[in-house]
């Protein structure tokens, strides 16, 4: 069923489409996309959907890697929904195994993410996404990667800065 207004057939997709809130938790999420940014659809196929593989508990991997530079920014797990809703928004969506909802990666804290390209590995059991960063990093501890630790002393790691 289409909704009026809507860039897809899935009415709970446009809910969370695109929409800018003025949170009352003093958190940055009201804030304005950076100048420039629009989200573009990405076209699929059923036959494309159905190359992706699951795990028991319906989750998927997904890897977010900046587009500009290739850094690694965060990893997260989505369903079949938020893979949908990525696609059809444009935006990267999740799914929280500890909160147990979907979630627009930015929407609370205004760091979002801008969707180039969506991949999924030769096994169909991995997602690549590729987008552009806003605001500080994709890490909720502030650091531009959620990759900034490492094991021994190799000379990249570096603490988040400070929110």
């Amino acid at each position: 069923m289409a909704v009026p207004g809507c860039i897809y057939d899935y009415p709970d997709t446009c809910e969370y489409s695109i929409v800018v809130t003025k949170p009352t938790d003093g958190t940055k999420g009201g804030a304005p996309p950076a100048p420039g940014r629009v989200a573009i659809p990405i076209a699929f196929t059923e036959e494309e959907m159905a190359g992706v593989r699951y795990a028991a508990d319906g989750l998927v991997p997904a890897v977010v890697q900046d587009a500009t530079d290739g850094t690694v920014l965060m990893v997260g797990y989505m369903n079949d929904a938020a893979l949908r809703r990525t696609l059809a928004t444009g935006r990267s969506w999740f799914w929280s195994r500890s909160r147990q909802e979907y979630w627009c990666k930015g929407e609370t804290s205004g760091d979002r993410q801008w969707v180039h390209s969506v991949r999924y590995d030769c096994d169909g059991d991995a997602l690549l996404v590729t987008v552009d960063q806003d605001g500080d990093g994709a890490c909720h501890t502030g650091a531009r990667s959620c990759f900034y630790r490492a094991f021994g002393d190799d000379g990249d790691a570096a603490p988040p800065a400070p929110r």
